[in-house]
């Protein structure tokens, strides 16, 4: 939805914080707005208007001298309003504008009662909060420079000249002045031992539907990345039906390195069977290349996986922004969640299968969310996650593990979603989609993308460099020279040792071959990509 940047102190010069905010107005193309506080703190926002198009400009004002900007949506925010705020006066018809009243009306306890994606900052005189929603959907970060002044941001691009150290805002936290961090999310799940649930496909179908017809709240057009994998195929399944009871078709879109490419033949079988507005895009190799640099510098990471799908979803997040489409579902989360990556069915026993979903969910902030979120707001596009839906994931990570763990089932990554909606009457998916292995997005595209991309990498470093390299980045040091080759550029942008800290790396476990690619994993059917249901049945 937005940008915002927040400097809490005195003496910072509004038109220097207003240049460093314009550094993300790729965020918020549609407005910039900053309000000085009496103390001299200062919030900005650029704005990307979702809901209330005409009104709903931030920073926005409290009831009496409480100011907020945030990024994100607040789902419940009519309810919130009918409600525990039903004696607020509003200003607006935002849904923002409901944090900065929960606060007016709780003090700082109050994050648990937004259901949404957010990043938030509200000053009032010299007290101050900032949030983050549970799972880090939108990112934030703060730091603090040589006069102690704090800073939030929604990217570290903003902040990482101006502070002498800086680090990414914990998901699930607030932060003031007085309390320092706070957690306030607390999930049952969050324990291997609470995982005592019996299945119900039935409630995970009817979770997912909710958490989908949820992220349909707009003012604005809303599409759906369609790989023609399982999760972003249900998710877009879903949301063509419940589009199409409003009268409304359903934009999708898919990229690969031309029409025989993975997840364009799937996505292109799925998108038929919807009968969705499709958008198939083709790119080269060549063009993936080009814009390497500038896809770093947005997402802010040096992550090998991160890079190598943030190039295809930057690539295809222009073509999105182009047909005039400001939200996008994503299929983020559910790999985690059902342990769908291949390397889940090499997990040694149920309890280390089920503290890795755990962990991976509670980590997609560092990768996969990084990833969705910069690369789509770096053309104005607003990502939503259905299956990071906390109803949803309450419902879903506290299952029996023996009832989803992959080899319960010789194999089928995801088996109970996949049964989930594997509905003979109205069937959700084409049986060929809806049981297709999994493929990360960076192999889905073609698998030549990756290879050339590691050979082209290869070509950038020299084996001396690649030797030098624990001289040279002494944390996370670089392996291999693909590696090597995005750490150098992201230091071009980021050469602070905070910035470098913020990154974390993402390696599958119980596998020999520790690249990142779901080919390095002995289970994957290379060339394969017919239907893996006959080997669950």
């Amino acid at each position: 939805m937005s940008g915002l940047l927040a400097v809490i102190g005195k003496g910072k010069d509004p038109q220097l914080v207003k240049e460093l905010s314009k550094r993300m107005s790729h965020r918020g193309p549609d407005e910039s707005d900053l309000h000085i506080m009496e103390n001299g703190s200062v919030l900005c926002h650029e704005s990307l208007s979702i809901i209330d198009l005409q009104s709903g400009k931030q920073p926005i004002q409290g009831t009496n001298k409480a100011w907020m900007v945030h990024d994100g949506e607040i789902y419940n925010y009519q309810e919130l309003k009918n409600t525990v705020l039903k004696d607020h006066t509003f200003r607006t018809n935002s849904d923002s504008e409901v944090i900065v009243h929960l606060y007016e009306e709780f003090g700082y306890d109050f994050c648990n009662k937004l259901d949404g994606d957010f990043a938030f900052v509200i000053i009032d005189g010299d007290k101050y909060i900032a949030g983050r929603d549970p799972i880090g959907v939108k990112p934030l970060y703060y730091g603090l420079d040589e006069r102690g002044r704090i800073y939030f941001s929604s990217e570290m691009k903003s902040i990482a000249d101006q502070c002498k150290s800086f680090s990414t805002f914990p998901p699930g936290h607030y932060y003031t002045a007085k309390s320092g961090f706070v957690k306030y999310y607390h999930p049952e799940y969050e324990d291997h031992k609470n995982a005592n649930q019996s299945l119900d496909l039935a409630l995970i179908r009817e979770s997912l539907i909710e958490a989908t017809r949820k992220r349909l709240m707009s003012e604005v057009p809303v599409g759906a990345v369609l790989s023609g994998g399982l999760d972003t195929s249900l998710i877009a399944s879903i949301a063509s039906r419940l589009l199409k009871d409003t009268g409304k078709k359903l934009p999708t879109f898919s990229i690969g390195l031309g029409a025989d490419s993975p997840d364009n033949i799937a996505a292109r079988k799925a998108a038929a069977f919807l009968g969705t507005d499709h958008h198939e895009v083709h790119f080269t190799v060549a063009e993936g290349v080009a814009i390497l640099e500038k896809v770093i510098s947005h997402i802010e990471t040096y992550d090998i996986i991160s890079v190598r799908s943030g190039v295809p979803m930057y690539l295809l997040s222009e073509v999105i922004n182009k047909n005039g489409v400001k939200v996008i579902l994503s299929g983020e989360g559910a790999d985690e969640i059902f342990g769908g990556h291949l390397y889940f069915r090499n997990a040694p026993t149920s309890e280390e299968f089920q503290d890795e979903t755990i962990e991976r969910v509670q980590k997609l902030f560092t990768a996969d969310l990084l990833r969705a979120d910069k690369t789509t707001m770096a053309n104005g596009i607003e990502a939503r996650i259905p299956f990071l839906d906390k109803e949803f994931l309450d419902v879903t990570i506290r299952i029996k593990t023996e009832e989803k763990q992959p080899k319960t089932y010789d194999g089928v990554e995801k088996y109970i979603l996949r049964k989930a909606f594997d509905t003979t009457e109205d069937p959700y998916l084409p049986a060929e989609v809806l049981w297709r292995q999994k493929e990360q997005f960076s192999d889905g595209v073609g698998y030549n993308w990756v290879d050339e991309l590691i050979e082209y990498c290869a070509s950038q470093v020299t084996d001396e460099q690649l030797a030098g390299a624990s001289a040279e980045f002494p944390y996370n040091t670089p392996t291999t020279k693909e590696a090597y080759y995005y750490r150098s550029v992201f230091h071009k942008y980021y050469p602070q040792v905070s910035a470098a800290q913020t990154v974390r790396k993402w390696i599958p476990k119980w596998q020999e071959n520790l690249d990142p690619s779901g080919r390095a994993n002995a289970a994957h059917l290379q060339g394969n990509f017919e239907s893996v249901k006959s080997v669950a049945v």
